[in-house]
């Protein structure tokens, strides 16, 4: 396996780290490979019950590797645009909760791979943005559709159409980042404590609700409530709903099994 994105498991909550901090983690071909890899090993890991991404150095992922695609024919831009979603589309499916940790830089695809964690967390000296336009490119990997499910439309096309960075104030103030820390060593710190928390819960519940989050987001409202009307009765055959309610009743923490 290649060391271009490391993984680490921390309790119940797997790292995985971009590492190629002399290209500020430039996304190539060869490192979206490797992440897509890492995605799959954490997926059939039993004991993972949340997801941290992050990266080495002073960027989360400062985009696309443009030497990479300076030399691209339209097919194998094509192809890199195919690779970029299909490992981030893994990293949206997976079922425990996902969390973009970003210091510095995440513009291009590394806003792009931070959009498709189910929450971002930033420092409060990270960049944000999608600078493609002024590169005489485009988004690539999921920023004219996911970004619009994170912020409102008047702001994903000032972003996208501009190609301006914006900071992690004004990350939190549109709802791009869910909240702001000091520097790295807080960041990480909360986002292993948020984990943590996640994998005290039902996994199956914390599962199912993360697949009702995806899926109604793609639904009508009648189609959200119905799916989410199936997905409650079906709760009520698990373990560890009856688990959780009779500690609850018992006054006592639950041991949940996952089934």
């Amino acid at each position: 396996m290649s060391d271009l994105v490391l993984s680490e498991r921390r309790g119940p909550v797997v790292w995985l780290t971009l590492n190629r901090p002399e290209a500020l983690n430039a996304l190539n071909g060869e490192l979206l490979s490797s992440f897509g890899a890492r995605l799959g090993e954490a997926a059939a890991d039993p004991g993972a019950r949340a997801l941290v991404v992050t990266g080495a150095g002073r960027a989360f992922a400062a985009g696309a590797d443009i030497a990479e695609m300076r030399k691209m024919t339209p097919a194998e831009g094509r192809s890199l645009s195919q690779l970029g979603h299909a490992a981030f589309g893994v990293l949206e499916a997976l079922e425990i909760p996902t969390i973009a940790a970003v210091d510095g830089f995440a513009l291009g695809g590394g806003c792009e791979l931070a959009c498709a964690c189910d929450w971002i967390y930033v420092t409060e000296r990270a960049k944000l943005g999608q600078p493609e336009v002024g590169l005489g490119l485009i988004p690539g990997f999921g920023g004219t559709s996911r970004l619009a499910r994170k912020v409102a439309p008047g702001w994903v096309r000032e972003l996208v159409l501009s190609g301006e960075m914006i900071d992690a104030e004004l990350a939190l103030r549109i709802g791009l980042a869910n909240r702001s820390f000091a520097d790295a060593e807080a960041l990480q710190a909360a986002a292993q404590k948020v984990g943590e928390t996640v994998a005290a819960k039902g996994p199956v519940a914390v599962a199912v609700a993360k697949r009702l989050l995806v899926e109604g987001a793609d639904s009508d409202a009648r189609v959200a409530h119905a799916l989410e009307q199936e997905a409650f009765g079906g709760i009520f055959a698990t373990e560890d709903r009856a688990e959780g309610m009779d500690a609850f009743l018992a006054k006592r923490d639950p041991e949940f099994v996952g089934r």
